[in-house]
């Protein structure tokens, strides 16, 4: 049986797009990022350490970083930590790397996906709005790209299964790897119908 090391309830919503009967066990791991650690780097450790911290003889794993420059983005620690992250992104490029990792018969292979991302201009009032919503409180970064009423990208250069936090062709690649055909394609499995193996999915 497939395990998924993840609470989000995105990642269970897009891992079901692919049809596979999987529980979920979420690992409670230290996201703290190491001293002049690296954004793929640190997406790549912490999805490997969810992996190997839950027992199963499949287990998926995912994490998802958010960086301006040398800035990383974690989930917000409060309201306040959100409407901070919101104002520091707002009307500035950065990017999010989501780290995928998948632990079988003792081995655990793990592969990263990056995508750019420019934000646009909010004013107080939507920050304020948005944060009071709850919505940023439990993402990387303090938005979620899918969230139809605030918006908050302006334009986005790669995966956006990625942006969310589950790129399913990373996924589908170590399924596969591991001898786990997924019953639905990545293409037709995607909900943004945007699925490009170019953009979707990585060797790194």
């Amino acid at each position: 049986m497939l395990v998924l090391a993840s609470g989000s309830p995105r990642r269970r919503e897009l891992l079901k797009r692919l049809r596979l009967d999987y529980e979920v066990r979420a690992a409670d791991i230290d996201e703290s990022p190491h001293l002049g650690e690296q954004p793929t780097a640190l997406a790549r450790r912490l999805a490997e350490t969810k992996a190997v911290a839950v027992s199963g003889d499949l287990v998926l794993a995912a994490d998802t970083v958010v960086a301006r420059g040398a800035t990383l983005y974690a989930k917000p620690a409060d309201e306040a930590d959100a409407a901070r992250m919101l104002r520091e992104l707002a009307g500035r490029d950065h990017v999010v790397i989501t780290g995928v990792a998948l632990a079988s018969r003792g081995r655990v292979v793990v592969r990263a996906l990056a995508s750019h991302v420019s934000m646009r201009v909010f004013t107080e009032q939507e920050i304020a709005a948005y944060v009071a919503s709850g919505d940023p409180l439990d993402k990387a970064g303090a938005y979620a790209v899918q969230n139809e009423q605030f918006r908050p990208v302006e334009r986005l250069t790669g995966c956006r299964c990625n942006v969310v936090g589950f790129p399913i062709g990373v996924v589908g690649g170590l399924l596969r790897e591991a001898g786990v055909e997924p019953p639905v394609a990545e293409a037709a499995a995607c909900p943004y119908g945007a699925f490009s193996p170019a953009d979707c999915c990585s060797r790194t």
